[in-house]
């Protein structure tokens, strides 16, 4: 895998390890009503659901994380939490919300381009 790839690839999964920080433990802050355009009631409602979301985006930056750990051995794992990141984004995308698409699935999607080429 090329450097941009790596590179690309460790962006996408700290990008999910601030998912799960957000989800898990800012959901009610200001930081998190801000970032998901939610009132204290809204988010309050749905906490629990927030933090087994934010937990399912630290298990695919952990998957990430250990691919590309594997070195060339791991690049079909890296290729798999990839497809999966791009499947989830497009799925929020569109249930939930389209910025979804550019800031989850898109750099996922450009960085299995890269790892892929």
């Amino acid at each position: 895998m090329n450097l941009l790839a790596t590179v690309l690839v460790v962006l996408v999964a700290l990008l999910h390890v601030y998912f799960l920080v957000l989800e898990m433990f800012l959901w009610e802050t200001p930081t998190g009503l801000r970032v998901f355009r939610q009132t204290k009631e809204q988010a309050a409602a749905s906490r629990v659901l927030a933090a087994n979301q934010g937990l399912y985006n630290g298990f695919l930056a952990a998957g990430l994380l250990w691919g590309l750990s594997l070195g060339a051995s791991g690049r079909h794992i890296v290729g798999f939490f990839l497809t999966c990141v791009i499947i989830a984004g497009v799925y929020g995308g569109a249930t939930a919300n389209r910025r979804i698409l550019f800031v989850q699935a898109l750099p996922a999607a450009i960085a299995l381009m890269l790892m892929l080429a």
